[in-house]
């Protein structure tokens, strides 16, 4: 660690969520990996420790730990699974629906993988 604070390791999936908007415009969010980021963006010390395709999705959400701060040394590629994802539907009462796509994703193979 640079500093003396301690550090706080965040476990779960990322996923890439795609929402749809007014204008139809799908957006990527993360899920727990949030709680890394905000912790980063408070000052702290934060990394994240999880498992992701190896595939763009994958590499794309890593970046995005990395952009804000957060150690991505956690962080597992999976040449044979890819990043999950989640479809978000609004129903018409404005309460969201998600569908995931998971053939299995890497978030959810067991075996071995590749360490960022």
């Amino acid at each position: 660690m640079a500093n003396d604070k301690g550090l706080i390791v965040n476990f779960g999936e990322m996923l890439i969520d795609f929402v749809p908007t007014v204008s139809g415009v799908s957006l990527a969010k993360l899920a727990p990996a949030n709680v890394a980021i905000a912790v980063s963006r408070l000052g702290g010390n934060a990394s994240f420790v999880g498992k992701l395709g190896d595939d763009e999705f994958g590499h794309m959400l890593a970046g995005i730990l990395k952009e804000n701060n957060v150690s991505g040394e956690g962080i597992m590629f999976d040449q044979g699974a890819r990043t999950a994802l989640a479809f978000v539907t609004l129903r018409a009462d404005g309460e969201r629906e998600f569908m995931f796509y998971r053939n299995p994703s890497a978030d959810m193979s067991p075996k071995s993988s590749t360490w960022s």
